[in-house]
């Protein structure tokens, strides 16, 4: 006689090993890195947070507890809501793998977020500190090139820090005699063509003439020697060259207040030789 399998029976209580056990399933469905990272970091600020102090559950009452806890530290209501995203997302994952009860997860699920009240200004640069901050690129230089087709790309095409750093020749195309980046696959797998303007390209082809640039990764690391060193840049390098690019060059010019995500807000805008108008910059 076969001995029968003991079921599962879902826990009110989860435990550290369960919480972690959940989270990597959480991660594991995610495709996208950034995801991935903004998600690990929410679990983990709320795992500190739930350990910190003896619980009777992890339920409705506490994520909603937990909720409060963001709320009194003044946080956004985006990034409470993504908080809580992270943390609905961790329930269902417990509750799949039978760490939690269903009805629990199901409670936590209907955690409200918090409501965004009025419309965030923001703080983006204006035609004429574009203008500036291209001007203090000593173009001069193999770097200075590089940093002038940076900043370039970020105020004229408004790409993403992701989505510049991993620009490839091959993606610059001519279509119906203007250059456009083709079908670029962003955030959250958008794809999407971006129009070029000519003084964008012409900083691009200015880069690319003195690298000795071909093919491939579009923006290379320069060695202490201001040479070319390897293919493209490392992970770390990947995701902050354009903001050390972007953030010296304000600082430079006395823009203390701005931040380089600012460059993507402008970019529909600026066109600081007069080259093209605002409907060819592609919003």
């Amino acid at each position: 006689m076969t001995k029968s399998k003991r079921k599962r029976t879902p826990k009110a209580v989860v435990k550290l090993p369960d919480l972690e056990q959940s989270k990597s399933a959480v991660l594991n469905s995610l495709t996208s890195p950034s995801s991935q990272r903004s998600y690990d970091h929410a679990i983990r600020e709320f795992i500190e947070w739930y350990c910190s102090e003896p619980r009777l559950a992890f339920n409705k009452t506490v994520v909603t507890r937990y909720r409060i806890s963001l709320e009194q530290r003044n946080y956004a209501s985006s990034t409470i809501n993504l908080r809580l995203a992270a943390v609905r997302r961790l329930a269902y994952e417990a509750a799949d793998c039978g760490l939690l009860s269903a009805d629990l997860a199901a409670g936590i699920r209907r955690v409200k977020g918090v409501k965004r009240l009025g419309v965030h200004v923001g703080n983006w640069l204006t035609a004429e500190q574009g203008k500036r901050l291209l001007l203090a690129v000593d173009d001069t230089s193999l770097r200075g090139k590089r940093d002038y087709a940076t900043l370039a790309i970020l105020l004229g095409c408004g790409l993403r820090r992701a989505e510049l750093t991993a620009l490839r020749i091959e993606d610059l195309q001519q279509r119906e005699e203007h250059w456009v980046i083709a079908d670029l696959v962003g955030k959250g797998g958008h794809m999407r063509t971006i129009p070029v303007p000519g003084w964008v390209k012409d900083g691009i082809d200015a880069w690319t003439t003195a690298a000795g640039i071909t093919a491939g990764t579009l923006l290379r690391s320069i060695n202490k020697a201001g040479r070319i060193w390897g293919t493209g840049f490392t992970f770390l390098y990947r995701q902050r060259n354009a903001t050390w690019v972007a953030s010296s060059d304000f600082e430079t010019r006395g823009m203390i207040g701005l931040a380089w995500n600012q460059t993507r807000w402008e970019r529909s805008r600026f066109h600081p030789a007069g080259r093209l108008p605002i409907t060819d910059q592609g919003r």
